[in-house]
């Protein structure tokens, strides 16, 4: 049986580190400080979105969080936000409340696993 995949892509992150030698300037912390204070921002906007149920909502919550979700090596959620702003674009409802509750639980095992990162040295 295969080790399951990390959480967070440490070649990802290891990109970021490069970014800032020494870590002095702390760089790879506030990309993540960054990353969660905008779910903090888009969290709302995406409940409020799917009660709603407006489509455009869902589709640019998940469109930012696509790229930034990557940025910070959260690639499984960078997947499922692409899948479902794709099932957005292409007016595919079938499975999209699925898709959303998938990434709502994997945002939440991502944000569990910025916890030991925060304050760290980059």
């Amino acid at each position: 049986m295969t080790p399951p995949k990390p959480v967070l892509d440490e070649d990802a992150l290891q990109r970021l580190r490069e970014l800032d030698p020494g870590g002095r300037n702390r760089l790879l912390e506030r990309v993540l400080q960054a990353f969660e204070a905008s779910v903090l921002r888009l969290a709302p906007q995406l409940a409020d979105a799917r009660r709603r149920d407006d489509m455009q909502g869902i589709r640019h919550v998940v469109h930012t969080l696509k790229s930034s979700s990557a940025s910070i090596g959260a690639l499984r959620l960078s997947r499922l936000c692409a899948e479902i702003e794709a099932a957005v674009r292409q007016e595919v409802r079938e499975g999209l409340l699925v898709l959303l509750d998938d990434m709502d639980r994997e945002l939440a095992v991502v944000l569990q696993a910025l916890q030991p990162m925060r304050g760290t040295p980059s």
